[in-house]
């Protein structure tokens, strides 16, 4: 089997490297002499942020205001693989970085999709209009956005304070109390989206992607998306039409655009069908400094109750 090209590339850049990187896996703790950990994306780096407190110092591998579905990493960013103590990650949702693990075998990595539970059964909750074709991206079961799932991070958190603790066993109690304390306020966060979105008018929520098939799933909503769970995919015009269809049969009002990628599709369907056009955030990264997971969730909470008319 060929290589793609961006694996060529990575493997490129870690061949060329074998001295910096080996000096980076020997590394120790940092000068601080905090514990060193390299999350992936946003929501794993502030899981792992929240565990670790002032004991850790956290580095993501993609930049703020960046989309992480397709991250390339440079040389500089696959050695520190090999430099941190702990790599937080996400297996199957970005093929550099889990290249970069596996030439690198840091000794301790946390891997989301494992604790999560991700069982590629979450974007299957939704309506007969998902039922588009391959060339829209359709992969129920490939959507990686578990975070919009509360409770399912809060997994996430559980597994970070223990490999934390086995790299730092004197800062153990900190990292579970930590751990403790966000897993409280994600199951906060988890009872007020089930009671906000408990009494709607409506239930069918339509997406420019197919990213919130774990919301979806927990809070007995009906995802739409215009294109399938990679946000680059270019929706058909069949594709388009069956969702103009549902958007009417359904009384929809609100069609979601998000941050990261381009709202153009989803702005020109809203205009074409006469309903509103709001952002609704995969909290894939931030692009606001200001903001962070647990205001963006809430925001995105406020929206889903507005456009489905929840009391």
């Amino acid at each position: 089997m060929s290589r793609s090209p961006r694996r060529s590339r990575l493997l490129a850049a870690v061949l060329v490297l074998p001295v910096l990187v080996t000096a980076a896996c020997s590394a120790g703790p940092g000068e601080d002499g905090t514990v060193r950990a390299l999350a992936s994306f946003y929501p794993l780096q502030m899981v792992t942020e929240e565990v670790g407190g002032d004991r850790v110092t956290v580095s993501s591998l993609t930049p703020p205001g960046a989309e992480p579905h397709d991250v390339e990493l440079s040389p500089a960013q696959v050695a520190s693989v090999g430099a941190a103590q702990l790599v937080v990650h996400q297996s199957g949702f970005q093929p550099a970085v889990d290249d970069a693990v596996a030439q690198a075998a840091p000794e301790h990595v946390v891997d989301a999709a494992v604790h999560a539970d991700l069982a590629g059964d979450a974007s299957s909750h939704g309506h007969e209009a998902d039922d588009h074709d391959a060339e829209d991206g359709d992969d129920h079961g490939a959507d990686p956005h578990f975070w919009l799932d509360p409770t399912r991070l809060a997994a996430v958190a559980d597994d970070v304070a223990a490999a934390l603790s086995e790299i730092d066993p004197d800062g153990a109690d900190v990292y579970r109390a930590n751990a403790d304390a966000l897993t409280a306020r994600l199951t906060a966060l988890d009872e007020a989206y089930t009671a906000g979105l408990a009494t709607c008018e409506r239930r069918v929520v339509v997406t420019s992607h197919e990213a919130f098939g774990y919301l979806a799933d927990r809070y007995d909503l009906e995802q739409v998306g215009i294109s399938g769970v990679d946000p680059e995919t270019e929706p058909s015009p069949a594709r388009l039409r069956e969702v103009g269809e549902v958007v009417r049969d359904e009384g929809v009002t609100t069609i979601f655009f998000e941050t990261l990628v381009s709202p153009k599709v989803a702005r020109t369907l809203a205009a074409d069908l006469g309903v509103e056009a709001a952002v609704l955030d995969p909290i894939e990264g931030l692009g606001d400094d200001t903001q962070d997971y647990f205001s963006i969730a809430e925001a995105n909470l406020e929206a889903l109750r507005v456009a489905l008319s929840c009391s």
